[in-house]
């Protein structure tokens, strides 16, 4: 039915995204910003250059630079110790290595990031192929992430189903005439265009017909 299958990455693959707020309120703190929990669900799954826009309209003029050193240190911190995998993500890559059916990430984080994310989670290894935010010139919301990971495949969009976990990756694989399954992870969804909806990746990907 499928001919690859596309990851989102933070928030879906991994259990990163608690782990990015928390380290992004830290960083803020640090600085004398006290922003409220609201203000960075609202950074979930959108490019870093969408979140500086967001957090200049909230702080005004900033020191941008800084504030990503202290933000990018408290994560490592916390990353030191490995990443953890979302839940049942460990047992749909085993079902995927028995299938004909090519696989890749599309990803809002910045590759050389990303690659590292995966390395301390322990799957690089199950990917060859992973679009970051500075492999396109117009990333989540736009599909350009994930035409150019089906192009990367060699497979037609139509072919493709994709997992997400934010309504921002929904909206690009949607506008990539993609099937999508969204696996919420920090939010409820505010919007309607998943194909699927499920609890857990394992359940998305029987919803999706890719495994029975």
């Amino acid at each position: 039915m499928y001919k690859a299958v596309i990851f989102d990455m933070d928030g879906l693959l991994l259990d990163t995204e608690r782990v990015a707020l928390m380290a992004g309120a830290e960083a803020c703190a640090e600085m004398g910003y006290d922003l409220p929990h609201e203000f960075f669900l609202s950074l979930v799954g959108i490019d870093q250059i969408t979140g500086e826009q967001r957090l200049r309209e909230r702080l005004g003029d900033f020191d941008r630079a800084e504030l990503d050193r202290r933000w990018q240190a408290s994560c490592e911190r916390a990353f030191a110790g490995g990443i953890s995998l979302r839940p049942r993500v460990g047992e749909l890559l085993d079902l995927l290595d028995g299938m004909n059916v090519a696989r890749a990430i599309a990803t809002s984080s910045h590759t050389k990031r990303a690659w590292a994310k995966l390395d301390g989670a322990g799957i690089r290894h199950r990917f060859d192929i992973l679009v970051g935010f500075d492999d396109v010139s117009a990333p989540k919301p736009a599909p350009e992430p994930y035409l150019r990971a089906a192009n990367l495949l060699n497979v037609s969009p139509a072919d493709c189903l994709v997992f997400e976990d934010s309504d921002t990756g929904v909206r690009a694989a949607h506008a990539a005439g993609m099937r999508v399954v969204q696996v919420p992870d920090m939010s409820a969804p505010q919007t309607d265009l998943a194909h699927h909806v499920a609890e857990d990746i394992m359940t998305g990907a029987r919803l999706a017909g890719l495994i029975p």
